[in-house]
């Protein structure tokens, strides 16, 4: 599904230029559950925004769905990635003048799918975050919990191929992340490739595997034993 080769990112100033990811070459199949480790700084978000083509690479080859994408246009990254790709984020990133119910609504309205089909796959997904009693809040009213179960709603609304979460329990004290993570591995077992950045080592044990990233670069790549709750 996802194939790097040489995958470089460099910012640059007037007065500086930084290398945010340094001849990148990484590998992930359908269906894996990857997750990405490493200090602050090292790349990891970077590297996320490069895989859910919100961000295009400086060099280097990035192979999504068996096609090179690291030239693409914004407009060719956008409908790629509305189609393909869910995004978790550690803010929630929400819109708070949104419900809850038009919140996880978005992405079928981006990709202009009937009132009608959006109302059933809206509420069967709410159903499923065990969210619809909430469905006419806001977020200002919502735990962070709460929250995060929406934003999860959200991400998934679409049946991604690829489901790309950034410290998705970052946020969250345990019991709430936990429930998070249970999320996770219920959708990687229907089949959905799961990357993930997490600081939290217990986190991304429920991983197939972990890459870690130092300075921009991949220092090791290691198969985990997947953790059980």
């Amino acid at each position: 599904m996802i194939q790097t080769k040489d995958l470089m990112k460099v910012y640059r100033t007037d007065e500086v230029e930084t290398t945010a990811l340094n001849k990148v070459d990484i590998k992930i199949t359908a269906g894996e559950f990857v997750s990405i480790m490493g200090p602050s700084g090292c790349g990891k978000s970077t590297l996320l925004n490069i895989l859910g083509l919100i961000d295009s690479p400086s060099g280097g080859e990035y192979h999504f769905l068996e096609t090179d994408v690291s030239k693409f246009t914004e407009r060719q990254r956008s409908k790629l990635r509305k189609q393909n790709i869910g995004f978790i984020f550690q803010s929630f990133n929400l819109i708070d003048e949104l419900t809850v119910f038009e919140n996880v609504e978005l992405p079928l309205i981006y990709n202009q799918v009937s009132a009608s089909d959006r109302k059933k796959r809206v509420e069967a997904t709410l159903e499923r975050m065990n969210m619809m009693h909430r469905a006419k809040h806001f977020p200002q009213q919502l735990s962070g919990g709460q929250q995060q179960r929406v934003a999860v709603g959200r991400a998934i609304i679409n049946d991604p191929k690829l489901i790309l979460a950034d410290e998705p329990t970052g946020n969250l004290d345990s019991n709430n992340g936990n429930d998070v993570m249970k999320t996770l591995v219920a959708l990687n077992d229907g089949g959905a490739t799961i990357v993930m950045v997490t600081h939290s080592q217990y986190c991304a044990e429920f991983g197939d595997r972990v890459i870690r990233l130092l300075d921009g670069q991949v220092v090791t790549e290691n198969l985990l034993k997947k953790q059980m709750l």
